[in-house]
């Protein structure tokens, strides 16, 4: 019989991160490693007003944030640190740049959420 985790864990696989499903194949570089092609449910894409200061005189730009799911093996076993910079490709040639906000490792998936600056 299989234990609760383990069924957790099959769930995740079979259907979170089903290709036909939820998930879609991306590539993810972090701390200067290309992770190719790896399970990912990208969800969010939420624009926010960003918060200008007096001498910022970049108008027309947004906050975006994301959370990015995966199998914590997908990026090697790593957790992304707060503050660190995560790319994820957006169609296989170009990457979109984050800045992890927030990240933790629950029953074998990742769950990171990310900040970006958009036009």
């Amino acid at each position: 019989m299989s234990t609760f985790r383990e069924l957790v864990a099959a769930d995740n696989h079979e259907i979170f991160m089903n290709l036909d499903e939820l998930a879609e194949t991306r590539f993810v570089r972090y701390d200067g490693t290309l992770y190719e092609g790896i399970s990912v449910v990208l969800t969010g894409a939420e624009e926010q007003p960003r918060e200008q200061l007096s001498s910022d005189h970049a108008e027309g730009l947004y906050r975006v944030t994301d959370v990015l799911y995966c199998p914590a093996e997908s990026l090697g076993g790593r957790t992304p640190e707060q503050g660190q910079m995560l790319w994820i490709s957006e169609n296989g040639a170009f990457f979109r740049r984050y800045r992890v906000e927030r990240s933790v490792c629950e029953m074998g998936m990742l769950e990171i959420e990310l900040e970006a600056i958009d036009e």
